[in-house]
């Protein structure tokens, strides 16, 4: 007997997500936050929502990473945000439960990850989604050189006018980065993940890095972003 017309819809429907799932796509804790981490990235967290709490317990419990995806509108307490479909596994490095339940943490991005769909928030977020690498790409020695050294003069540039906001341990740990990205022939996408990690971004530009699809892409995201800067600090 034919299926009536919506059952036959559904069933399609239904037959074109299972096709549409990655195999490697797997149910993971989510933590929607305002900005994105990036992979390489550090991410300091103090939870003390009910929700996140439980997150924590499950994956400190579990030694399990969790997603985290930017926010694009809403707030992040309370729910009814809309998230952001890009993620980055956070693998946690350091962490303590308080007396009150409130939980200190420290979290490092390790890959990016594609949510394939968002499930039900309980007891927290929680998504099935599949890792996300760069698709192959070379960015040319002389082209990471001069990226590193256009951003190291605009932090010059910003340092002597007073418009960086960091400690001075903070810029020369910064300086530190720069120099070994200058010298490093290694993996392209890691490098360009580091380098996009030390610009600065707001969220929205974060996460347009974050959703390149390769290295030289994402160097020329980064180019735009720096264009900015230079128009910020009066050098064009």
């Amino acid at each position: 007997m034919a299926l009536p017309d919506d059952a036959r819809e559904r069933a399609l429907s239904d037959d074109a997500r299972e096709r549409a799932v990655p195999n490697d796509a797997r149910e993971r804790a989510m933590f929607p936050l305002g900005s994105p981490l990036l992979p390489g990235g550090v991410l300091p967290l103090h939870i003390f929502e009910p929700r996140y709490r439980a997150l924590a317990r499950r994956c400190t419990d579990t030694s399990e990473p969790f997603g985290v995806v930017m926010i694009e509108r809403g707030s992040e307490v309370g729910g009814g945000d809309v998230r952001a479909d890009v993620g980055c596994l956070a693998a946690i490095v350091e962490h303590q439960e308080l007396p009150d339940g409130r939980w200190m943490m420290i979290a490092a991005g390790d890959r990016r990850i594609r949510v394939v769909e968002w499930l039900a928030d309980d007891p927290y977020p929680r998504a099935l989604a599949a890792d996300w690498p760069d698709e192959p790409a070379e960015v040319a020695a002389t082209e990471r050189q001069a990226a590193v050294a256009r951003l190291r003069r605009l932090r010059a540039r910003a340092s002597e006018i007073g418009a960086i906001g960091v400690t001075a341990a903070e810029s020369a740990a910064v300086d530190d980065q720069l120099a070994s990205l200058a010298m490093t022939p290694g993996d392209a996408s890691a490098w360009s993940f580091q380098l996009a990690s030390l610009v600065p971004a707001g969220p929205f530009d974060r996460h347009q890095m974050l959703c390149s699809p390769d290295p030289a892409r994402r160097l020329a995201v980064i180019g735009e972003v720096l264009d900015g800067v230079e128009e910020l600090l009066g050098e064009r």
